[in-house]
């Protein structure tokens, strides 16, 4: 049985292709201006790589911000319950879930059989979200992928002490008119960003195996950073984080499919 997720975030779009509990096919696509127009192609693109057509998916769910925009999708999910079973599936013993999107952040536990029990998100300001080291990146000149391996360079502690984006960036530009080196500039943004997240999760209760999902959980330098302000280690799935929440919503349209 083949099965279909999709996810439409505000910066990004992801699809992921299961059959049979194994994942098949997967792709990543920056977001275009209309929602319809990519779920459309990062589903044709998802297919492609799984190697089967549309017409061979039995059911198909939608999440993200997108998801009611999402013409194939025979139903939604939320986020949150999309992230908690794509986690669970991957690694039963995760109870705590840390998800930082474009521009929001979400902290979930869930119990022993992968239920949501808790969670909390941020959605009302960049700091603590992938847009905030996205516009880090550019006031600095460097890659975003890039910031992970240069922030394990770093040689001495920098605190950066504003957490909205805009005087954040303005503090940036300052500490390299200052002459302060840029590996230790971004070790600070993390953080700086990280103890912001760690904050957030805190107030629901955060329980081991801790997990963190979503696009920026490609930086290593966030992992650290992650782990030093929880006060627990932070794991990684053994798949690409950022497809976690279209995995959840194929497992969700698989168990539609087989009539659960």
């Amino acid at each position: 049985m083949i099965t279909a997720g999709c996810d439409i975030g505000s910066l990004t779009a992801k699809a992921v292709i299961l059959k049979d509990n194994k994942i098949i096919g997967q792709e990543v696509i920056r977001v275009k201006t209309n929602p319809a127009e990519s779920a459309n192609e990062v589903l044709r693109l998802a297919l492609e790589k799984a190697g089967v057509s549309q017409s061979d998916i039995r059911a198909a769910v939608g999440t993200g911000y997108g998801k009611d925009h999402i013409s194939f999708a025979a139903s939604t999910q939320s986020e949150i319950s999309c992230h908690a079973k794509g986690a669970w599936w991957n690694l039963p013993s995760v109870r705590t879930i840390i998800d930082i999107g474009g521009q929001d952040a979400k902290a979930i536990r869930i119990d022993e059989k992968g239920n949501v029990a808790r969670y909390i998100y941020n959605d009302k300001c960049a700091a603590g979200t992938g847009r905030f080291l996205e516009v880090m990146a550019r006031a600095m000149e460097v890659k975003l992928e890039e910031m992970g391996a240069l922030s394990a360079q770093a040689k001495e502690k920098i605190r950066i002490s504003n957490q909205c984006v805009i005087f954040a960036e303005t503090e940036v530009v300052s500490l390299i008119n200052e002459g302060r080196d840029v590996r230790d500039i971004i070790n600070g943004l993390h953080h700086a960003m990280a103890n912001r997240v760690a904050s957030l999760a805190k107030s629901i209760e955060v329980h081991e195996d801790v997990v963190m999902t979503g696009g920026v959980a490609k930086n290593s330098g966030m992992f650290n950073a992650l782990s030093e302000g929880l006060g627990v280690p932070v794991k990684a799935l053994p798949i690409d984080p950022q497809i976690n929440g279209a995995l959840g919503a194929a497992l969700f349209a698989a168990e539609l499919a087989a009539g659960k």
